[in-house]
């Protein structure tokens, strides 16, 4: 699964059979009689398990251990001090911060004020740091900053958690502030500044000690999953009041993080969605197989609309998030009719296997075994021929028009323009590379030289078997100014670094598919040179160095 913002950089790994609940297995009425029973101690015990459990720790800071504790979950509720340190860079570089949720933390109010009035060496350098990488959008800057926090150790080294080739997007975009952190750490005197909110912080924490876990027992109820722990496996609810009433979600392997401010309202419904997918994302993968077989549905989905881009081709990650919406009706034990109208909003959506994996789960709650068994008789449910026939009756609802405000802060994300490169991204998203290469010529004819029209023409014509033409396109986009040149001089034309890097995959997979092993090479490592390539480009740039590319029957050929 790829990483999302929201991020998902999915490796989970796979539940142990101790993790399951076994009696399932067995049809005899007197076993059966027996396994309800030991579902209800179980179900017993799960609870006993989880009030105790939930922790406030430094948990990222604990050596590791063959065996865990006993009263070790793995899941934590927790201030962070890598994240404090980064939120007081950003308060010192003059992030805009949601200060609403200071009014009980009149310390870190303080602390606040202190850091916009810093002066030194460091803090100018992060000052400069922060405007070079600024962004349009508040809450996409500060993304990339927490995603930085959660893949760092502690102060004062803010050494990085995963080897530097898989580090995240967010965090390869910001290259260069772990060291600038380091030095603003030690000029602000920041070990003494946590000293002095450390307190306020845990009183903050302590807020969301029973939401969650009310959160993690009903869930794992309604799973029927006990809950065995291991230490490279974790879920923790990171509390920063700094962040406002954002909500932030990520994973990196097996550790999955929510970071989160003091809002009057806690974020339920979102702290719920992030632990339903520590909980359920090994289950797609582990019968990653079964899963696939239903993939005939995706282009399905695919031409709604509003289904989030990351879904139209990595059917893995689409059928995940469909699953787990399907749990988060069935939790909320909605009436019928509610029930029926939620699921008319998902399938106008383009989230069209929720209604199956719904049905699936009434079947399930009627049942023994947890989910780590049943999930492969969910998958099976799922009738392919009947869900074509039934999806033809459904009618997608349209993009979401931007709001006046929205308008205002940028006009041209409501332009024609983007209108049409959207009509054609969505139509490369069917796979009709007829009217995708229609779409992008028309745009081609009124903006010359457009990159993004250029690529979406070459993505086309890489569907419709046309290799010279899709050669010729890449080759132009790749032959371009820098983008940094090109921006200066036209910023309309200028490439951004995923255009580029995948625009040198593409071409070093048509030289692969000519038998020009030494080309094709040449190209894939220029696509690895890339300052700022999406990770999804470096994986297959890589791939590409290692072996000859030699075509997929089923690919979409839209991967970026």
């Amino acid at each position: 699964m790829s990483t999302r913002r929201y991020t998902r950089d999915c490796s989970c790994g796979h539940l142990t059979p101790a993790q399951r609940n076994t009696f399932g297995r067995f049809r005899s009425s007197q076993i059966l009689k027996f396994a309800r029973l030991s579902l209800k101690l179980a179900t017993i015990f799960a609870a006993l398990l989880v009030a105790g459990s939930i922790c406030i720790g430094a948990q990222r800071q604990q050596a590791p251990q063959q065996k865990p504790p006993d009263n070790y979950t793995g899941i934590f509720v927790e201030p962070d001090q890598a994240l404090f340190a980064t939120m007081c860079a950003l308060d010192a570089a003059g992030f805009a911060a949601d200060e609403s949720t200071l009014s009980e933390m009149p310390s870190r109010l303080a602390l606040r004020e202190a850091m916009l009035k810093m002066q030194g060496p460091a803090t100018e350098a992060l000052r400069q740091f922060y405007h070079d990488h600024l962004l349009g959008d508040p809450g996409e800057t500060l993304s990339r900053y927490i995603t930085f926090s959660l893949v760092v150790g502690p102060p004062p080294r803010f050494d990085f958690q995963v080897n530097h080739d898989l580090l995240p997007p967010d965090v390869l975009a910001i290259d260069g502030f772990r060291e600038i952190l380091a030095a603003f750490y030690e000029e602000a005197r920041l070990d003494s500044q946590w000293a002095n909110v450390q307190t306020e912080y845990e009183r903050a924490a302590a807020t969301y000690q029973a939401p969650v876990r009310k959160i993690v027992f009903t869930t794992n109820a309604y799973l029927r999953e006990i809950l065995k722990p291991v230490y490279d496996r974790t879920f923790t609810v990171y509390v920063e009041p700094l962040v406002g009433a954002r909500t932030n979600f990520r994973n990196t392997g097996n550790h999955y993080a929510v970071v989160v401010g003091v809002p009057a309202q806690i974020p339920i419904e979102q702290i719920q969605h992030a632990y339903l997918h520590f909980m359920l994302d090994p289950l797609p993968l582990k019968y990653r197989k079964q899963v696939d077989s239903r993939r005939a549905l995706l282009p399905i989905a695919a031409g709604a609309p509003r289904l989030p881009e990351e879904y139209r081709d990595d059917f893995l990650a689409f059928a995940d998030e469909c699953f787990i919406k399907s749990v988060e009706l069935r939790l909320r034990r909605l009436p019928a009719a509610q029930l029926e109208s939620a699921l008319n909003d998902a399938d106008q959506s383009g989230f069209i296997l929720v209604r199956p994996f719904v049905a699936g789960l009434q079947k399930f709650e009627k049942g023994e075994p947890s989910m780590s068994y049943y999930f492969p008789e969910l998958i099976a449910a799922i009738d392919v021929p009947a869900e074509q026939k039934r999806l033809r009756n459904v009618t997608f609802s349209p993009e979401i028009p931007a709001t006046p405000a929205k308008e205002s802060e940028s006009a041209a994300s409501a332009s024609e323009l983007d209108r049409l490169l959207a009509q054609g991204d969505r139509e490369l998203a069917r796979k009709d590379a007829k009217a995708a290469s229609a779409t992008f010529e028309g745009i081609l004819a009124q903006y010359p030289g457009l990159p993004k029209a250029e690529y979406g023409l070459a993505i086309a014509s890489v569907m419709a078997g046309n290799a010279d033409r899709a050669e010729q396109l890449f080759a132009q986009l790749v032959s371009a100014p820098p983008p940094a040149a090109a921006a200066a001089s036209n910023p309309e034309n200028a490439a951004d670094p995923a255009i580029l890097s995948w625009s040198h995959v593409y071409l070093g997979r048509i030289h692969d598919l000519e038998g020009e092993r030494e080309a094709a090479v040449h190209e894939y490592l220029r696509a690895l040179a890339v300052e700022g390539a999406p990770e999804s480009a470096r994986v297959a740039a890589q791939h590409g160095v290692d072996e000859p590319y030699k075509g997929r029957a089923h690919g979409s050929g839209n991967e970026k």
